[in-house]
């Protein structure tokens, strides 16, 4: 299991780099993504929230046996029409909030490999695709927000964390 990095974590905040080397760590690395977002319950995971600054994210769908790595990717379409989704994210854990996002998307990117391929998607696999690609240039979905809906997001975060700390302090009898 990897750590995963929160709000907060400079990594997050990090225009990522190229991946220019297709190697066996670079697998490792994304088996272990793959682990740590299954067992987080999560749909999506960018190297960024594990610490790693560089282009790339795994996405895997359960319900609809997806599982892929992106390696580099690059949007090249998203449809003019958009749609409201409530997402989460592993680095603001607990939390949510209505996102509005282009509802298709075409992504161009290589797998793990090096191989390239095309991806148009719809539906929550191009949700996921737009918001682990966010994070790959240092965005969160909360910056999509209202500065005001942002403001109190990270409010509620920061409120969690204070709650947590606390409660691991307490004495249990």
């Amino acid at each position: 299991m990897l750590d995963i990095s929160k709000l907060g974590d400079d990594i997050l905040r990090v225009k990522c780099s190229e991946v220019k080397t297709f190697d066996r760590s670079l697998e490792l690395l994304t088996e272990a993504m793959f682990e740590t977002m299954e067992e987080a319950e999560g749909i999506g995971l960018a190297a960024p929230q594990v610490g790693v600054d560089k282009r790339f994210f795994v996405i895997g769908l359960p319900s609809d046996g997806f599982r892929k790595v992106f390696v580099n990717p690059q949007i090249i379409e998203t449809s003019v029409e958009e749609g409201p989704y409530e997402e989460g994210c592993l680095s603001l854990p607990g939390l949510s909030h209505e996102v509005i996002r282009p509802l298709e998307v075409t992504v161009f990117a290589q797998d793990v490999h090096g191989k390239a391929f095309t991806l148009k998607a719809e539906g929550l696999l191009a949700r996921a695709i737009q918001h682990e690609y966010d994070h790959l240039d240092g965005k969160l979905y909360i910056d999509r927000l209202s500065p005001d809906e942002k403001k109190h997001m990270i409010e509620l975060f920061k409120r969690r964390k204070k709650n947590e700390r606390k409660g691991k302090s307490r004495k249990r009898v």
